[in-house]
């Protein structure tokens, strides 16, 4: 494993608020390191790899304008928040991912309060996110909830579900389709009707 020195910036985030401190600019950069930490770590302890590389800036993106733990982030599939996990306090024990007695491989809030649930590949973000979102609402709370679903989530029916059940409730939710070119098989290109309209997720990049 490299040195703290070649990972300048990612080795002085040990929560969100630390990376909150950063300036704008100095966020790509952030985003290389943190893409070369995850290649290092798996390189000697393999897992979900493309998914997560995938998914880097998405997530210094979120973590940087979204006030979490306070924010729920809902991943789905869970094993794209390895990046996640590293800027969320498990950066020195991210070496031992799916290990007996280490970090899990998905989002677990046993784990850590920033993992708003748990997802592997059961396509239940949109919906566990949406009860997240309408009970904030309920109790006027200002929270943001955004739901993450990419990876082969879309071509389950709980998804579905969760996409029609949106246009029926009233709700601020924010639901990011993070179409990759890493998924395990080509998920189908056309979805209809969902939540009223028509979706050729080859067009939404």
């Amino acid at each position: 494993m490299a040195e703290d020195s070649e990972f300048k910036l990612l080795s002085t985030i040990n929560s969100p608020a630390d990376l909150r401190k950063l300036k704008p600019e100095q966020l790509e950069q952030l985003s290389k390191e943190l893409r070369q930490y995850i290649i290092e770590v798996l390189a000697e302890n393999p897992g979900h790899f493309g998914s997560s590389l995938g998914s880097v800036e998405l997530t210094v993106a979120l973590h940087y304008v979204l006030n979490t733990p306070y924010d729920k982030i809902v991943w789905d599939v869970g094993h794209q928040a390895y990046g996640h996990k590293i800027l969320t306090g498990r950066r020195e024990e991210f070496n031992t991912l799916r290990k007996f007695g280490g970090i899990s491989g998905f989002p677990n809030p046993q784990e850590s309060e920033y993992d708003a649930f748990v997802a592997g590949h059961a396509s239940n973000s949109i919906s566990a996110a949406l009860g997240m979102a309408i009970a904030s609402r309920l109790k006027n709370e200002k929270r943001q909830v955004v739901a993450i679903i990419g990876d082969g989530s879309m071509t389950g029916g709980l998804a579905f579900e969760g996409l029609n059940n949106t246009s029926s409730a009233p709700n601020d939710l924010l639901i990011i389709s993070q179409r990759q070119q890493y998924g395990y098989r080509p998920a189908g290109r056309r979805f209809e009707p969902i939540a009223g309209q028509n979706y050729d997720f080859s067009d939404i990049q």
